[in-house]
């Protein structure tokens, strides 16, 4: 008996899942109210007046415009799943949503994530489980301290 042929032998399957992430920094206001029913937004703006209901980061490093192009070609899927983590004085906020092929993720102030199928150009991603009203008040409440520095994790997956 000799070797078995490679039609022989079980094909080796290739994992088509896909993980890439991006690392934001941001900081508090003490206008972030985190009141805003259907959208939660993180911007590069240092500003905030008190309408500002849906944002719930400010200063961050980066804008979609600044994302690489290995997530954002991830992310311009209809099956990729964005998750965002969100981690400030030992507190987590973690929100999950999708991508598009829909999406533009050129933006050069923000990022506004939101629970419906609406895609403009500030929008990062879409079917949320979360909007702003939804996170931890404990969270949001750090978050109005303009001193307060946040951590924010952006990773999305394909093939999960």
């Amino acid at each position: 008996m000799g070797n078995p042929s490679s039609e022989d032998s079980p094909k080796e399957r290739k994992s088509t899942h896909t993980r890439v992430i991006e690392l934001i920094h941001g900081r508090g206001h003490e206008n972030i109210r985190g009141t805003h029913g259907s959208t939660f937004e993180i911007t590069k703006d240092k500003e905030l007046t008190e309408r500002g209901g849906c944002i719930v980061t400010m200063a961050a490093s980066k804008s979609m415009a600044d994302l690489s192009y290995d997530f954002k070609k991830n992310l311009c899927n209809d099956d990729a799943r964005l998750t965002i983590i969100f981690e400030a004085n030992g507190l987590k906020e973690i929100a999950v949503a999708m991508g598009s092929k829909e999406l533009t993720l050129e933006n050069p102030k923000d990022l506004v994530i939101r629970k419906s199928n609406f895609i403009c150009d500030r929008t990062l991603a879409i079917r949320s489980n979360k909007a702003a009203i939804d996170f931890n008040r404990s969270f949001i409440d750090l978050m109005q301290d303009p001193n307060m520095n946040v951590k924010i994790e952006l990773i999305v997956e394909r093939g999960y």
